[in-house]
């Protein structure tokens, strides 16, 4: 009897969260700090060039003023394995550089500005980016961030089976995202992403993002971009993680 009521309740909560409705906002306080790693994947045909590449990132929430907030972001470390034909390039930031190939010291020239650079942002707690600096100016820093902050919540609550659409454009290609809530819970809230991608690249979107729902911020993300460019198949695949530290 007691397995039969267990199940009744779990029954019971499970139609209560799938009926609630959340008004999905971004919960910051000064102060707050962030590990963001983010893991990409990239196969350009049929493994004519490969590209995987690690970024990890150190966040922190420097004011907060009403519904919009500023942030400070560092990297701290960066991976690459990037490989075309014969030629094979490896990197990692975290080595001394007499410990690199000649390839990765020249990769290290390239990106050691990126990792002494500063980016600010200032946002809305609906999670749309108002402005965005790097500090020195460097090419490409400001992709990263971005990239984990590349959801903006819609302006009114969503309950399970409720959708959203966002449109990004970046560098020649025009991507339209639809966000789905598959499920709602004390903790968390989970999502389906799925769209597509035209101009200079065209294909399809998918994947899923877990969101905390006590401060609103995205906890893990998966992408996976099957796309056409110049007639070439190119396949990414992008894991997120934000840690509250």
């Amino acid at each position: 009897m007691t397995k039969k009521i267990m199940a009744l309740l779990l029954f019971v909560t499970s139609i209560t969260f799938a009926q609630e409705k959340v008004k999905l906002r971004t919960n910051y306080k000064k102060g707050d700090s962030y590990t963001i790693k983010v893991k990409t994947a990239q196969v350009m045909g049929l493994g004519v060039m490969t590209n995987d590449m690690n970024i990890h990132m150190d966040q922190t929430v420097t004011a907060v003023s009403g519904n919009e907030y500023d942030m400070e972001a560092k990297i701290t470390k960066m991976t690459m394995d990037m490989k075309q034909g014969a030629m094979a390039i490896s990197y990692d930031s975290s080595k001394k550089e007499e410990e690199l190939s000649d390839t990765g010291k020249m990769m290290h020239n390239q990106m050691k500005p990126m990792l002494s650079a500063t980016i600010t942002m200032k946002a809305n707690n609906r999670g749309k980016v108002l402005s965005t600096k790097v500090e020195p100016q460097v090419p490409g820093v400001d992709d990263f961030t971005n990239q984990s902050t590349n959801i903006e919540y819609p302006a009114e609550a969503v309950k399970v089976g409720d959708s959203w659409s966002d449109k990004k454009s970046k560098k020649g290609m025009n991507f339209n995202y639809v966000y789905t809530v598959k499920s709602i819970t004390a903790k968390q809230i989970d999502l389906t992403i799925s769209g597509t991608v035209d101009g200079m690249a065209t294909g399809k979107i998918t994947g899923t993002m877990h969101i905390d729902r006590a401060t609103g911020v995205p906890s893990s993300s998966n992408l996976d971009l099957a796309l056409k460019v110049q007639g070439q198949d190119l396949s990414t695949k992008i894991e997120y993680t934000c840690t509250k530290n």
